[in-house]
């Protein structure tokens, strides 16, 4: 098993990097986009959108519920959002960090999650990610 692995997905969204920052930390809207494409229903949401808060997504849609949760390490509004990301597939310590950069009308986010205990771990998360980044361009923020 390897932890050095890394994915990094950037998308570009039609909307400032203060209305996309805020839709990361707002339970209404993050539930609209945060489950990736492979017929899940919208999560469940709690969020305690503070440094050290935790947040709580459960996604909904397959045979069980698929849980995940995580701690705001860095919040800097409207620039970086970085969160530990604890789901069963993946390790202790693993985190997100989430870049919003102005560009001509909208913000390029870029999204960079660490920690994978192998290449298939790492790959599937990346499509999940790519497909969340994609239903948050779609998503009325």
């Amino acid at each position: 098993m390897t932890t050095d692995l890394s994915l990094k997905v950037t998308h570009h969204i039609p909307a400032s990097p203060e209305r996309v920052f805020d839709a990361w930390l707002t339970p209404e809207t993050l539930r609209k986009f945060i489950t990736p494409d492979f017929t899940l229903e919208q999560a469940d949401v709690t969020l305690d959108p503070r440094e050290g808060g935790r947040f709580d997504i459960i996604m909904k849609g397959t045979e069980r519920p698929l849980p995940h949760w995580g701690i705001y390490k860095t919040i800097d509004r409207p620039r970086t959002l970085v969160f530990t990301w604890v789901s069963e597939w993946s390790l202790e310590d693993s985190t997100v960090t989430l870049t919003f950069t102005p560009s001509g009308t909208g913000t390029d986010v870029t999204l960079v999650h660490d920690r994978f205990m192998n290449d298939e771990m790492r790959d599937n998360h990346e499509r999940g990610w790519a497909s969340i980044l994609r239903a948050l361009s779609t998503a009325e923020i």
